[in-house]
């Protein structure tokens, strides 16, 4: 029989991956980019015209290798893509000690 663990909800996590928050941050920023340039239909180098990024790199980045780009240039990519992108601070709940770091699209 096979030997099934359950998720903690982060991949990035679940394989010990260094900076796994980060990561899972960047994924969603990633596949929500991918979808806006989809939904538009942009090639790979109109998209990258309008982003400011070179093809080769956003293809990395949409192909989830985006170690060299940052949080913020992916918030910047989105809101070129037409998007509005807040940012929200709140307390955690008292049952939690860190809090949490989450994209929410709206």
């Amino acid at each position: 029989m096979t030997e099934v663990e359950a998720s903690s909800g982060n991949v990035y996590e679940d394989f010990a991956t260094p900076n796994a928050n980060e990561m899972r941050v960047k994924s969603q920023l990633a596949a929500k980019i991918g979808e806006i340039i989809k939904a538009r239909h942009l090639t790979q180098v109109q998209a990258s015209e309008i982003l400011g990024l070179s093809q080769p790199k956003l293809s990395e980045m949409l192909r989830g290798k985006f170690r060299g780009i940052s949080e913020a240039k992916m918030m910047e990519c989105l809101s070129l893509l037409g998007r509005d992108v807040q940012i929200v601070v709140k307390s955690a709940p008292r049952s939690r000690k860190e809090g949490l770091i989450e994209v929410v699209f709206a």
